[in-house]
């Protein structure tokens, strides 16, 4: 399995951003479909965007879409998450997660290795 490390979380105010940073171990890491998702205390780990081992397919929740962006720098071993436009509604623990697969999914229960999360507060 894959190590990550998340890193970028923090407090903002409503409109700001932030920069979600998860570096991973190893030397596969273009082999890899790569996603973050984010959490709620006592809720469900949600999806937010995914990209597949090449960048050129990502996907996004409608929640997210046109003010996140996830992208990834396979000589660096790094995914990204830019977050732009903060809402309160975006306040969660944000997880990296890494897939043993090319191709990008949506759904949690198929990404193999995840990393310790950070946590993105968003105040009004």
């Amino acid at each position: 399995q894959v190590q990550l490390v998340e890193s970028g979380g923090g407090l903002v105010q409503v409109g700001g951003s932030l920069r979600l940073s998860c570096a991973a171990s190893g030397r596969t890491f273009s082999s890899y479909a790569m996603g973050w998702f984010r959490q709620d205390p006592g809720k469900e780990r949600d999806f937010v965007a995914v990209i597949n081992w090449s960048g050129s397919t990502t996907y996004y929740a409608d929640s997210v879409k046109g003010r996140f962006t996830i992208s990834r720098d396979n000589a660096k071993n790094t995914v990204y998450l830019q977050m732009n436009s903060l809402k309160p509604e975006d306040t969660a623990v944000y997880y990296c997660a890494a897939r043993t697969s090319t191709v990008a999914v949506t759904t949690p229960i198929h990404y193999n290795s995840w990393g310790q999360g950070t946590q993105v507060t968003v105040s009004s």
